[in-house]
């Protein structure tokens, strides 16, 4: 069915230009390849490179300041203020940089529940961009009518900003416009700029208008209806451990929680494939497949096979595809309120319990400071952990102050009794170097008692610097190692330890205090001489 473009792009003052709407991915995989802009894996999928940028450049994304977001946006180094005028002048450049080009025009949107729908117009410059699109949104149904979409995202990577007369850093840029409701995304080929552009959108819109947590997390739903939410940072384990082949996936990234439901905000998943496996993620492995998109990947020499070890590019090598590649999936990806929610950092410090059960002023805490240690490269042998904090577990993302999120994750928690765990994918008996990374097996036993109400009558202690609830039993999980401090050999050293990181906290905190709550301010951690 060939599919009508609803009011062309008269709007935006594009005109004679070569449009190519709605095509299917068959259609866009062809036009890339007579394009140039990619070549077809031994998979079936395309692989493209997407230029001199293979991830996204925080310091060249802006947010247009004016009477929308003057008050409202938590401006600073994550949303840079950006005149209206600059926007307008860099929109026309914009579509005179178009006229008389091969165009690629897709309409899709974002929110599964029909309540939150979100309707979106992607033009892009590029095949590979707007197969990235089809994608990553949500989908039309071929016999379903299609509305006049409410953003425009434009992305054409060959067009090269001017700092000097354009208010940018440099040559590319990413710029939100809440009031024409725009993104304008320039100078880079990098598609992860269009799929974060729209989540930095729900971000500012459903807290603000609609009562509604958005999240940078994974969500998993079991047969009984019981819908589970992980949040990580990269290295803690999120897909890992939200893939479970015995739970339905709702989305492995970006959800809305609402009154009554948790809904993806996508129609697909952007994965990471550095030392990917069909051993070690067979779900990821399996769906890069023909309609997937694979980007910045090495091949085998003289071969169209990927070398998924190959880093050359970059560690950031992705694969896009729609998510009913994934066999669990759920359509629509939508389901209840949850009943519980796992916050994973992999602490390299070996200070954090295995499994503790946080109260809501805790899960606001730890909510807002987003933490996980990640393990220094090595230099002359000497390896060390580096503290790393991302507020709400995706600080990049984030139009509004912290604790509104946070506030909002609280009232959701007492409202809907909702269980809060802290799981420690990271290390025990010792720091990275001296101690041993938590088993995996042990990691999945504790997850699956918390998601079956198995440590709902269990004794807890708490533990003295942070306060966390700690179970001394769990089922298939050896009760010596779930309180952290009796598997190190050297107490003391332990205490010394769990005091540094309870500072590190204390200080990342300080950025957040003035407008954080006395229930949030009552979790800080109680840095003190330890004795049991």
């Amino acid at each position: 069915m060939q599919r009508r473009l609803i009011n062309g792009l008269d709007y935006l003052g594009i005109q004679q230009a070569d449009i190519r709407y709605q095509l299917t991915p068959t259609e866009l995989i062809e036009e890339a390849l007579l394009n140039g802009e990619g070549t077809l894996a031994d998979s079936g999928a395309l692989a493209v490179d997407t230029g001199k940028f293979t991830g996204r450049s925080p310091k060249d994304r802006f947010v247009v300041a004016d009477e929308v977001t003057n008050d409202s946006v938590w401006w600073g180094d994550i949303n840079i203020k950006f005149k209206p005028e600059l926007f307008d002048q860099l929109l026309q450049k914009m579509v005179a940089h178009l006229h008389g080009k091969k165009v690629y025009v897709r309409d899709a949107f974002a929110c599964a529940d029909p309540s939150y729908k979100t309707t979106i117009r992607v033009i892009t410059e590029t095949a590979y961009q707007n197969l990235f699109s089809n994608n990553l949104f949500l989908r039309y149904a071929a016999e379903e009518e299609i509305p006049a979409s409410e953003w425009t995202i434009i992305a054409i990577p060959s067009f090269k900003a001017n700092p000097s007369e354009d208010g940018t850093r440099q040559e590319n840029f990413s710029i939100l416009n809440f009031s024409k409701k725009m993104i304008l995304i320039g100078g880079t080929g990098y598609t992860g700029e269009i799929k974060k552009g729209i989540f930095s959108v729900l971000n500012f819109v459903l807290p603000e208008l609609k009562n509604t947590l958005s999240m940078h997390c994974s969500a998993n739903v079991g047969e009984a209806g019981d819908t589970a939410i992980f949040f990580g940072l990269s290295g803690t384990g999120k897909t890992t451990l939200s893939a479970d082949p015995s739970r339905g996936l709702i989305g492995d990234d970006e959800h809305g929680w609402s009154e009554d439901s948790v809904f993806n905000f996508e129609g697909g998943c952007y994965a990471k494939c550095v030392d990917l496996t069909a051993e070690k993620e067979p779900e990821i492995f399996n769906a890069i497949k023909f309609g997937a998109l694979l980007e910045n990947i090495n091949y085998f020499e003289g071969t169209r096979t990927v070398d998924f070890s190959n880093i050359e590019k970059t560690e950031n090598t992705r694969v896009a595809y729609p998510i009913n590649y994934i066999k669990n999936a759920i359509e629509p990806s939508i389901a209840g309120s949850p009943k519980n929610i796992f916050f994973l950092t992999a602490d390299a410090f070996g200070v954090l319990p295995p499994i503790s059960k946080l109260n809501a002023g805790q899960a606001m805490f730890h909510f807002i400071s987003g933490y996980t240690a990640k393990v220094a490269g090595t230099e002359a042998g000497v390896t060390e952990p580096q503290v790393t904090f991302s507020a709400c577990f995706g600080k990049a993302f984030l139009p509004l102050h912290p604790t509104k999120y946070a506030a909002l994750l609280g009232k959701k928690m007492h409202e809907n009794n909702v269980n809060v765990w802290l799981v420690n994918t990271g290390w025990s008996g010792g720091a990275y170097g001296t101690g041993q990374r938590m088993k995996l097996a042990y990691t999945r036993a504790m997850i699956t008692a918390a998601l079956k109400g198995e440590l709902d009558g269990v004794e807890f202690e708490h533990h003295p610097v942070f306060g966390l609830a700690m179970p001394k039993t769990c089922p298939n999980v050896p009760s010596e190692i779930l309180n952290p401090r009796l598997t190190w050999g050297d107490m003391q050293q332990y205490d010394d330890k769990a005091n540094e990181l309870a500072n590190a906290f204390i200080e990342n905190f300080k950025q957040f205090q003035e407008f954080a709550t006395e229930e949030m301010l009552s979790a800080m951690p109680k840095v003190k001489e330890i004795s049991f």
